[in-house]
Parts: structure tokens; C-alpha cells; sequence
């Protein structure tokens, strides 16, 4: 147990303000939680391959998003949600589950092997084939059409797994210690490389819609890279190439504040019609909450100006679209979504973003806490407006009566948007993807991972706002953090290896080549162009795993589809292309084509070859549309 000062007006016999809840009606809440975080937990088990009952098929230590497998299917693992889960189970464990270290322990060797799957963001020789998104279940590549690289997955692997490592340093054991150092520690350098690597690049965000750059995955690699760095440091490894690329990062967070809430995304194309105020801007704070941090705006830390003001912003935005909140008043909470230009499934409020909200302002009240001191500023005083009225500029103390009120304001608020979430959880507790915007029934992927775990995350963090422990340890976020005057875009050259000790298979991760497939194919809106061939890597001729292109270039004068893709050096690939038409009738080529991939370190190819081709074989007729 971590000890902390406690929240004396959360445990005092006088509750302050004017929208303050009975005590008795905060421990109906608490009992209410309580049997939900055991459905929630058991929720998450049953979603890890290999005994999990929601989990069929899937291998050892794979976390699948859910069950559900049609409308829509969301048996897979993908990277970042797997992590965010499995930071979960790793403070559980801490906190006393010890049990759970089996199941922490082949997350690790299933992760040790996805690092070696080549896929179609590359693969492990160049780093790139890190930042894939998902998988299938049984730890094999997909090929399908999807928005990628996602660049924050290895960040929050590697997050996860330094905790688990810390705590490992901490028993003193001789055997713990061999294990964060010669098993765990490969797995997360080579996801501090990526990030020191790729972290300026562009990719899609968490909700794989908008390719650009990311403000979730910006702070969740500064935050890896500090963290990674002081673990190494204690297992005496070289941590420069990683230290030398936070400042950086630091700076560019900065760059997501316009001036009145933190942008969820920025570099953007236009046509994205984004406001940018967005559910991600609220999991950010929560993903790089330190407890032992400061309100600091330049960290975006849940107590912080920036972070309260742009919760305030998002939590407005639907008020006025969903119907299940048409009774709200302009200060109450209310359930949200991940931001209202949302149209997936006709766009509804999540339950992991609506807790998420809770969360953030329970590790606020955390924060405050064990500062004992809380500031109004011109940024933050709209959100203290909406939740206790009388709210003044200035800086209160805990020994303040004033101070109190805040928090308890606070803390009513918070468990506003627990109640909206368990209102509309069914009596089973199963927690889906949605909740209707309409009448509140759950909607789209049933049992989904993240939802439990978002509940069982909430839960400690109310329990650490209201007690004297910490659910969450510290990752040594900077107390004062310095930020550059000018951003510099930076990147380290990555040295990645498969993590054998940990699992990854002997002889993977072996030399590849970054090939580009060029190909000039004449097509029309709906027809696209795919790539395919007798390797893993082109989908063994299968028209269903065949890699989709990209016609960002494609012009009438040249009208070129691409593929990037990374290959075994030194081997033979026949390969050719195909289209897929609107209606899903498949179109081959009517001829193979082989290629000699070079050795590495061939002076005319490596590390990339490009080759040019042309489309032979029928093409496709658009349909005419009806008058």
C-alpha cells in the first residue's frame, strides 16, 4: 500500500457545496461499483486466449477487443488496446492479483512474437512493422484494409511492461531481476526504438480514422521514452538514443493547445471536417497520469488548466446531440461519445469515454490532494464554473474550507458520469462497445475489452481519490519540465532484435527489404488495386489477405497505385495484381511476375528497390448510375 495524505472532505461527516451528495448515497455508488469491477475484471478475462471463454482459438496471452465477430468483427488483438488492458492487469497485480502473472507472462512472449510477424506496415528489421494496428487471434499477420501505422501501440506495450518490470526490480529476487533484464527488457527496446525512430511520423490516430499526428500517441511516447529510459538506466543499459529524442516530443505536444483546449489531432487533411475536440484529449490525461505529478499544462496532467479546460470543451459538445440527454441541465453530466461528428453505428456515447471523464477527475482530486493546493486561472475557471458556481480565481490550501468544497464539487461531478454509465449498463453487466444515443441500450461490439477495462481503471482511480492508497504508481513524470524554445523533429536510427528469451521464435527478425510496387492500372471510383503473391507477406495468393494500395499519386496522366512492402532478402517471390470490384467480384491478372529480392547491403537495392509495372488483364466497368 502506497500512502498518501487524505481527501478530508471526502471522508468527513459534512459534505460542502451546493450540489453535494449524501454520504449514504456515495456508499450505495461505491457497492454499485464494487459488483460491477468484479463482472468488469472477470469481462477481461474471458477476452485472453488461451482459457478465456469469450476467447476461443485464440493463442496464449492474446487480448481480443471482443467476442463478437459479425456487425461488427472485432476478433483481433490490436496493439494499443491489448497494452491499455494489460497496464490494467499489471496494477492489479501489483495492488495484490498475484495470480494474474501467468497471464502477464504470456502476454509477454505473445508480444515477443507479433514484434517478428511482418505485416503490412513492414517489419521488425526496419522497426516499421511495429507500428501494425491488430492481428489475428491465433498471432498471424492481416492483410486487410485498415488505417495504419498506428504509432502509439508500442509506446503503451512498452509502458505496461516497465511497470511490470519495476516491480519485478523491487522484490530484490535474483530470478525477477533476470527476468525484466534478459526476457522483458529486449520487448520494450525495441519499442523505445520505435518511438525514437517514428515518433515525428504521421499515422492514424486511436480511433484509426484520421492519419496525421496524433496528441494521444505524441504524449503516451514522451512518457514511454521517460520511463524507458530510467528503467534501463537501472538495468545498466545505454539510454541515450531514447533520452535524447524526449525534449523533442515535449515541445511538439505543445503544438496540439490552440489556445482554448488541446486538439486531438493536427497535420491533418481537410477534408477530415474535424473539430478536433474529441474523447482522445481525455484519455491522454489518463494514460500519462502521474500521481506524484503537478497540475503541470505543459505535461497535460488530469489536474492541470489545459487538461480541465478542454474536459470541459468535450464534455459540452453532447449536450445537444444525444436524446438521452435532452434533461441535462448546462452543468450536469452527461454521457459522451468520441466526438460529435461521430457517425460510426449513427454515432453514440461509449462507455469507455464516458467514464474516461470520471477517471480524469478523479485523479485530479488525486493530484490536488497530495499537493494540497488547487488553482483557479483564467484557463481553468469555466470548468470550475460548471461545477460549483461560486468557483473564484485564486489558490486554495487544504487546511482551506474552500479547498474542500472544490474537491467535493469535484468528486459529485465525477460520479455523475459513473451513474450515467451504470444506468445504462444492462443488469448482466456486460459492457459493449456503444450505448444508443436514443434510449441507452447497448449497441455494436458486445463484452469489448476496452469498456471493462475502463471501468476496473476508473474504479481504482476513485478508490485512490477517496483513501490512502495509490492505484496507479508514479512513472517519474519531470516535476519541471523543460520545454525547448524552437521544436526540433529528431529521430534515432533503430537497432531492433527479436526478444528470444522472451518467446520470439528462433531465426526471426532476419534482413528485409523495403520493396515499392509501382503499378500504372487504370481504374474508377469503388474499383482498387490490390498486391498479392506466394509469400506470407503477399497473402499466398489469397485475394482476402492480399495487400490493398495506395492511389495518393494516382492521376489521370499516370495513373499509379503502390505498395510498400518488406520482404526476406536474398529470396524469390512471384507475385502479381489484382482489383476488387464494388460489387466484390475479384479481377486477377492474367500474367506472373517474379522477383529476386537482393541481398542485404547490395549497393544498388538496399535497403529499398522499387519496381515498375503495368496492369495486364481485364478491368472492371463502372456501373451507370440511375437517373
Amino acid at each position: 500500500m502506497i500512502l498518501r495524505p487524505l481527501v478530508a472532505a471526502l471522508v468527513a461527516t459534512t459534505v460542502y457545496g451546493a450540489a453535494a451528495e449524501p454520504l449514504r448515497s456515495r456508499d450505495d455508488l461505491a457497492g454499485k461499483i464494487e459488483k460491477q469491477n468484479k463482472i468488469s475484471l472477470q469481462g477481461v478475462l474471458n477476452n485472453i486466449g488461451p482459457h478465456g471463454s469469450q476467447a476461443p482459438g485464440a493463442s496464449a496471452g492474446v487480448i481480443i477487443a471482443s467476442p463478437s465477430t459479425e456487425n461488427p468483427n472485432y476478433f483481433y488483438t490490436w496493439t494499443r488496446d491489448a497494452a491499455l488492458t494489460m497496464k490494467m492487469l499489471v496494477d492489479e497485480f501489483i495492488h495484490g492479483n498475484f495470480w494474474l502473472r501467468t497471464t502477464i507472462q504470456d502476454y509477454i512472449k505473445a508480444q515477443a512474437i507479433l514484434q517478428t510477424v511482418s505485416n503490412p506496415s513492414g517489419a521488425l528489421g526496419s522497426g516499421r512493422g511495429l507500428g501494425e494496428p491488430k492481428y489475428y487471434s491465433n498471432l498471424t499477420r492481416f492483410n486487410g484494409d485498415w488505417g495504419r501505422p498506428q504509432r502509439d501501440g508500442p509506446a503503451l506495450r512498452a509502458t505496461a511492461l516497465i511497470t511490470y518490470s519495476r516491480w519485478l526490480l523491487s522484490t530484490g529476487r535474483k530470478s525477477d531481476v533476470t527476468e525484466a533484464k534478459e526476457v522483458i527488457w529486449p520487448v520494450i527496446q525495441n519499442d523505445l526504438y520505435y518511438v525514437s525512430q517514428y515518433w515525428n511520423s504521421t499515422g492514424f490516430d486511436l480511433w484509426e480514422e484520421v492519419l496525421g499526428s496524433s496528441f494521444f500517441a505524441t504524449a503516451v511516447q514522451h512518457r514511454a521514452l521517460i520511463e524507458g529510459a530510467a528503467l534501463g538506466k537501472r538495468l545498466g543499459i545505454q539510454t541515450s538514443p531514447f533520452e535524447s529524442q524526449t525534449s523533442n516530443i515535449l515541445c511538439f505536444l505543445q503544438a496540439y493547445w490552440n489556445g482554448e483546449y488541446a486538439l486531438s489531432n493536427i497535420n491533418t487533411q481537410d477534408w477530415y471536417n474535424r473539430s478536433g475536440i474529441d474523447a482522445n484529449t481525455v484519455l491522454t490525461s489518463i494514460a500519462t497520469f502521474d500521481p506524484e505529478a503537478k497540475c503541470d499544462d505543459a505535461l497535460f496532467q488530469p489536474c492541470s488548466p489545459r487538461a480541465l479546460a478542454s474536459l470541459k470543451v468535450y464534455v459540452d459538445s453532447f449536450r445537444d446531440i444525444y436524446t438521452i440527454n435532452k434533461d441535462a441541465s448546462e452543468t450536469s453530466p452527461v454521457a459522451t461519445g468520441r466526438y460529435k461528428e461521430d457517425v460510426y453505428f449513427e454515432g453514440n456515447p461509449w462507455y469507455l469515454t464516458t467514464l474516461s471523464v470520471a477517471e480524469q477527475l478523479y485523479d485530479a482530486i488525486q493530484q490536488w490532494s497530495t499537493i494540497n493546493t488547487l488553482t483557479v486561472c483564467e484557463t481553468s475557471l469555466p470548468f470550475w464554473k460548471s461545477v460549483y458556481p461560486s468557483a473564484k480565481l485564486g489558490t486554495y490550501r487544504k487546511s482551506q474550507r474552500e479547498f474542500n468544497k472544490l474537491l467535493d464539487a469535484v468528486l459529485n461531478y465525477a460520479d455523475g458520469f459513473v451513474k450515467i454509465a451504470l444506468k445504462y449498463t444492462p443488469s448482466s453487466g456486460a459492457l459493449a462497445e456503444q450505448y444508443s444515443r436514443e434510449n441507452g441500450t447497448a449497441i455494436s461490439a458486445r463484452d469489448l475489452t476496452w469498456s471493462y477495462a475502463s471501468f476496473i481503471t476508473m474504479r481504482g482511480a476513485r478508490l485512490s481519490a477517496t483513501s490512502e492508497y495509490m492505484q496507479v504508481p508514479s512513472w517519474g513524470a519531470p516535476s519541471a519540465p523543460q520545454i525547448p524554445s524552437s521544436c526540433k523533429p529528431g529521430s534515432v536510427p533503430g537497432v531492433y532484435a527479436p526478444a528470444l528469451k522472451a518467446g520470439a521464435p528462433p531465426g526471426s527478425g532476419g534482413c528485409t527489404i523495403l520493396v515499392t510496387f509501382n503499378v500504372n492500372a487504370s481504374t474508377f471510383y469503388g474499383e482498387n488495386v490490390y498486391l498479392t503473391g506466394n509469400t506470407t507477406d503477399l497473402g499466398q495468393w489469397n485475394p482476402n489477405d492480399a495487400v490493398p494500395g495506395s492511389a495518393n499519386e494516382y492521376t489521370a496522366e499516370r495513373p499509379l497505385w503502390s505498395f510498400t512492402v518488406e520482404l526476406p532478402a536474398n529470396s524469390s517471390v512471384e507475385y502479381g495484381y489484382l482489383r476488387k470490384e464494388p460489387d466484390g467480384a475479384v479481377l486477377m491478372e492474367t500474367r506472373n511476375r517474379t522477383l529476386e529480392v537482393p541481398l542485404c547491403g547490395d549497393t544498388i537495392f538496399a535497403p529499398n528497390a522499387t519496381v515498375e509495372d503495368e496492369w495486364v488483364g481485364p478491368t472492371g466497368t463502372p456501373v451507370a448510375k440511375l437517373l
